[in-house]
């Protein structure tokens, strides 16, 4: 009688960029803890420092560090350049499947190379949609683009799921899950980690983060110099900004921002960190998807930067409004919040839009539920990209 263990299914974890790693992080820690799945991380290095400050927060080393130079280089040739490597690994890997998270040009190249190879393709956070390719650009489309070559969709939201089942998704395709990001924040928070070095030790502090692509220029100069001017009118407040890396983001920043003294121009800090200023924080001002999720559940206001937002259910329950990006309507955004008590309560609440700090649980038992499932017994199966999946 053989009693031996079957082998681990491969699983191959791809992340490019600092919140991919934050999101992927408690499903690799959890796929790792099982006796069915072994992953493997692939790291792009579409982000090169952030990635790096990333996967030493979470203890993560890659298996497979693929180099190659984004800076300078257009959406086109990182993309390329990506693809081609991720097809070189998954070709030496032979994973049985293989994950990524969200919707930069990482993970659309991961999707592609995956499905060419014929290897089924899970998508972490899918069924974001804003309804507009060019807001937020181009992750929009790759949205759109990933879920055609996806088999199983991991929806943080029942709306999310709703926009997946109207683009004629199966249902049995989609899990339901919660977002990954709160299984991390949770993690970090209840270790009370310290703020980030300088943080402002006034009344109403303020965390600023920026480098949507659509705002650059003017939009960001224009909110920058708001931001600067209500600071200015208001002693008991201060601004901490740990600045994007990307030059388009940071010379705005600097430019417009510099020189003053309750406003600290940071390098990026660690996701510890990051969340240690979210809990001291008055206020989130951001163009960034991750913390409209972070901050409603931490009970902190979120005013975002964009015309747009693909996360509607935080401003349905009150803890976040999208203000876009103009001198006019930023500052009186936030003198609002800071002339109205009872407006700033309505939003300083802590509200779980985003989930309950399971969704990695979920996702795991899910693929384990279908791959296990598709070695061990008969199951009607639908095909996909000539794989099938046991329902």
């Amino acid at each position: 009688m053989n009693l031996e263990q079957p082998p681990r299914l491969r699983c191959a974890c791809v992340v490019g960029t600092r919140p991919e790693v934050i999101k992927m992080a408690p499903v690799i820690r959890r796929l790792g803890r099982t006796d069915w799945a072994a992953p493997v991380v692939v790291a792009t290095g579409q982000q090169d420092g952030l990635l790096g400050q990333a996967l030493a927060d979470f203890a993560i080393v890659p298996d497979h560090a693929i180099a190659h130079s984004p800076k300078g280089g257009n959406l086109i040739s990182v993309l390329a350049a990506i693809v081609a490597k991720l097809d070189d690994v998954f070709a030496q890997v032979r994973p049985a499947l293989v994950v990524a998270q969200g919707d930069t040009t990482s993970v659309f190249a991961a999707s592609l190379a995956a499905f060419y190879r014929d290897i089924p393709f899970v998508h972490v956070e899918a069924g974001l949609r804003t309804g507009d390719l060019l807001a937020p650009f181009p992750e929009e489309f790759h949205r759109r683009a990933i879920a055609i070559a996806t088999l199983l969709h991991c929806a943080p939201t029942e709306a999310a799921a709703l926009h997946l089942r109207e683009e004629n998704i199966p249902a049995d395709h989609v899990l339901m899950c919660g977002n990954t990001v709160i299984d991390a924040l949770i993690e970090t928070a209840a270790a009370a980690p310290a703020p980030p070095h300088g943080f402002p030790q006034v009344a109403k502090p303020i965390l600023l983060t920026a480098h949507r692509r659509e705002n650059f220029g003017e939009p960001l100069r224009e909110a920058f110099a708001a931001i600067r001017d209500f600071v200015d009118a208001a002693p008991d407040t201060a601004v901490y900004f740990p600045v994007h890396p990307n030059p388009a983001a940071r010379s705005v920043a600097y430019r417009v921002l510099s020189g003053h003294p309750r406003i600290v121009l940071a390098e990026p800090a660690s996701y510890g960190e990051i969340v240690g200023a979210i809990q001291r924080a008055w206020l989130v001002v951001t163009d960034s998807g991750g913390l409209q999720e972070e901050a409603p559940a931490l009970g902190k206001p979120v005013l975002v930067l964009r015309d747009v937002t693909e996360r509607p259910e935080a401003v349905a329950a009150g803890a976040v409004r999208v203000i876009g990006t103009r001198h006019d309507q930023v500052r009186d955004e936030l003198r609002h919040l800071h002339r109205d008590a009872a407006a700033y309560a309505g939003m300083a609440r802590p509200v779980f839009p985003y989930g309950d700090g399971h969704a990695a649980q979920r996702i795991v038992a899910a693929l384990e539920r279908r791959m296990i499932g598709r070695a061990v017994m008969p199951a009607t199966t639908q095909q996909h990209g000539g794989q099938a999946w046991t329902h």
